[in-house]
């Protein structure tokens, strides 16, 4: 009996994974060919919905699923793909949050992307941190939109 729900167990996880695997792809196609203004209501989650201490710890396991599928893709996936297939996932539990894109401000840019994209959920990230510092260029869902500069 043990075993039987340790592999019911395994098989949900394994469908996690591949749920985010679908979302990956689905976001990827979006950015590709789809105009930001089309898709940008799909982002984040304003509102009371599930919070506390459960809710950020269900991000965190959906962004380690995220992360996971993003492996076993056969092509890259870059943070936006990511931050957006795990805030399609927050949205579908209703656990507030933000998907945030920002840019390197151009004097610390160096080799790196001068733009990134993360997923904060009360307050922390839990998708996608990279040092900064960072100007915030759109903030969907949970938090004040006129937060413009970030030092993580």
């Amino acid at each position: 009996m043990k075993g039987c729900l340790r592999q019911a167990e395994a098989w949900r996880l394994r469908r996690r994974t591949l749920h985010a695997m679908v979302l990956l792809c689905r976001a990827r196609l979006l950015v590709a060919l789809v105009p930001l203004a089309r898709w940008r209501g799909s982002l984040g989650l304003d509102g009371e919905g599930a919070g506390g201490r459960e809710s950020g710890r269900e991000a965190r396991r959906l962004a380690l699923h995220v992360e996971r599928a993003a492996a076993r893709l056969p092509f890259e996936t870059k943070c936006l793909a990511r931050a957006m297939a795990l805030s399609w996932l927050l949205r579908a539990r209703a656990i507030p949050h933000a998907l945030v894109i920002a840019a390197r401000p151009r004097a610390a840019r160096g080799g790196d992307d001068a733009l990134h994209a993360w997923v904060e959920q009360g307050g922390a990230i839990v998708l996608g941190e990279l040092p900064g510092p960072w100007l915030e260029m759109l903030r969907a869902g949970a938090g004040d939109p006129m937060d413009s500069a970030v030092g993580n």
